[in-house]
């Protein structure tokens, strides 16, 4: 599972023109299901995202969370970030996960993110969409797990 994580001071998602997913102040995840992953790590990443300090406290130090913060958190769906382009100029999917069982994990991450109090809104899994943010910082995290 990979996760780019952006700081966001707002952030949206729009697919055929219509606005799909939109946060304030919070983490934009753009989210990548590899063929290997599993719930385990769907929920590990979860608490992750909740917990991560990324947002400054009064001493502009990174100490506070979305949580500490009352943020949201967006979540897009993005197999690209498993392109591997080691080999030629198109980037190979190999290592990402079919459709039908991203779809499930990526689901169930979304869950698990409302289950703790996020509206957690989402982009469009399998659609093209347009993703538009305010990165704050810019402060931009790569988690693999």
């Amino acid at each position: 599972m990979r996760a780019v994580i952006q700081r966001v001071e707002q952030a949206k998602v729009t697919v055929a023109e219509e606005k799909f997913g939109e946060i304030g102040n919070g983490l934009l995840v753009l989210l990548a299901i590899s063929k290997t992953d599993t719930e385990k790590q769907v929920k590990k990443m979860a608490d992750k995202l909740i917990s991560l300090r990324i947002f400054e406290d009064d001493n502009q130090k990174m100490n506070l969370s979305v949580q500490d913060i009352k943020g949201d958190i967006l979540v897009v769906s993005q197999f690209t970030l498993y392109g591997d382009c080691e080999k030629g100029n198109r980037p190979s999917f190999i290592n990402s996960a079919s459709s039908e069982k991203a779809k499930g994990l990526y689901e169930h991450l979304v869950q698990i993110l409302r289950d703790k109090g996020f509206k957690a809104p989402t982009g469009s899994f399998g659609s093209f969409m347009k993703v538009e943010l305010v990165n704050d910082g810019p402060t931009t995290i790569i988690i693999d797990l």
